[in-house]
């Protein structure tokens, strides 16, 4: 079926194409953009008025922890940066079971795709005897809601007793790690484009696995063709801990483990040197700027128009919800348009590189060509956005609008053609029903913590 979403009152293409009468979605493709004072080529089988919204592509979010809803603004946790952040957290954590990592996913992701992300990378690295399968119930989980997910599997393997930040508990043996690893990708993986389903190697950090782990991750993952994904340079206690056990920074190490690569994408990025950025770019390897929790955690600001400048991808990520306390991504957006302001400029980052950096950036850092962009053959996936609330009144660009006013909340969500919000409803998704009984488990978990 051919739908012309017609007559917006704005499109974003995100590549400067003329779509002001809008777009033409064939199947879940988008077949046609219709320019200024045209009609589609081809007859349609439905209109769909959009004379009331901006549409935008569908938004990337490329770093996550869907289980961290479960532990937002946790008062053990408060007002502590990173290392003792994760020491306290790590206990609670623990007490996840699998109805938790299931309802922690949904509602992640009803919670990403109200704010416009079509696409999101979770990031799970916490394993356990009641989940050792964490992944499988997030497969599960996804396709129960809709969305597109690489779902990376993380692993940790020091523990405190080893020199590491995790309690021994939460660690695993290297050989069962890339067993489960191997599982995963061969059960779960789709490379086809337009997947909504895919898998990433993600070893958390440099303080929490070996470099062997790291090394076979690298070597698993290149046998079957898949991203690789980690945390790095997030902050100065990073590189100090990496230099006082290793001898080396962070990246350094990183390279002596053949990581420094254009199929591996890192979470934050704040603190590299000018020649790491350099050698980031040289490599083309992606990050994903999470601005709100480098707030939150003051780790710093991370050099995004720098990291482009030298040939890196970059992309934005919320982070865990227990480090921002929020999964909107169009939020993100106006986070890291305001924060990047203060690194270079009001007349240095503009609303449109921060839009970029929200889809085709981080399109880009997940090696998704398929995604990112509105343009014939690209997947349909798309936001639709109205300007009705009080904080858009007076608004004179409404694409300068969604980011500057800040919009926080979709009318319509498209992903692969589909209705997945509809005014401003998850289609399918019993709402009030999946925040209840997280609110369940979430208080369960910091009872037993």
């Amino acid at each position: 079926m051919k739908t012309w979403i017609k007559n917006p009152l704005a499109v974003w293409t995100g590549t400067g194409a003329d779509a002001a009468n809008g777009i033409v979605i064939d199947g879940n493709r988008i077949s046609e953009l219709v320019a200024a004072g045209s009609a589609p080529s081809e007859p349609v089988d439905k209109e769909f008025d959009a004379s009331h919204l901006v549409i935008i592509p569908g938004l990337v979010n490329c770093h996550h922890h869907f289980y961290q809803t479960l532990t937002r603004a946790f008062p053990g946790a408060l007002n502590k940066e990173l290392f003792d952040w994760l020491i306290s957290l790590y206990p609670v954590w623990a007490g996840l079971a699998e109805e938790s990592i299931a309802l922690s996913t949904e509602l992640a992701l009803a919670e990403l795709m109200l704010s416009g992300c079509s696409t999101a990378s979770d990031h799970h690295y916490l394993f356990t005897n009641k989940i050792p399968h964490a992944i499988d119930i997030q497969v599960e989980a996804v396709k129960k809601m809709g969305a597109r997910a690489v779902l990376t599997r993380g692993s940790m393997s020091l523990s405190e007793k080893d020199g590491g930040l995790p309690p021994d508990h939460v660690v695993q043996d290297e050989d069962i790690i890339l067993a489960e690893s191997e599982r995963l990708i061969q059960t779960h993986h789709d490379a086809d484009p337009g997947a909504f389903v895919q898998i990433a190697l993600a070893p958390c950090s440099p303080f929490s696995v070996t470099q062997e782990l790291m090394q076979n991750s690298a070597v698993l993952a290149r046998k079957h063709g898949v991203l690789l994904h980690t945390h790095l340079g997030e902050t100065e206690d990073e590189n100090d801990y990496c230099v006082e056990k290793f001898g080396k920074r962070p990246l350094d190490l990183l390279d002596d483990i053949g990581w420094l690569a254009d199929d591996v994408w890192l979470a934050h990025g704040v603190r590299f040197n000018d020649t790491e950025v350099e050698r980031l770019g040289k490599a083309g390897t992606g990050i994903s700027h999470c601005p709100s929790s480098n707030m939150l955690l003051a780790s710093g600001i991370c050099r995004a128009k720098e990291l482009e400048a030298a040939g890196a991808s970059v992309g934005l990520g919320v982070d865990g919800s227990a480090s921002n306390d929020s999964s909107n991504m169009i939020q993100e957006v106006r986070q890291a348009f305001l924060l990047q302001r203060i690194r270079y400029g009001s007349a240095g980052i503009s609303h449109e590189d921060a839009l970029r950096w929200g889809t085709s950036g981080g399109a880009q850092v997940l090696h998704r060509p398929d995604l990112g962009t509105l343009e014939p053959g690209k997947a349909a996936d798309m936001a639709m956005f109205d300007l009705d609330e009080l904080r858009f009144s007076g608004s004179g660009d409404p694409v300068a609008a969604l980011v500057l006013c800040g919009a926080h909340k979709v009318r319509h969500m498209m992903i692969g053609g589909e209705f997945r919000v509809s005014n401003g409803e998850l289609v399918g998704v019993d709402v009030p029903r999946l925040r209840a009984r997280h609110q369940e488990l979430a208080n369960q978990l910091a009872e037993r913590a």
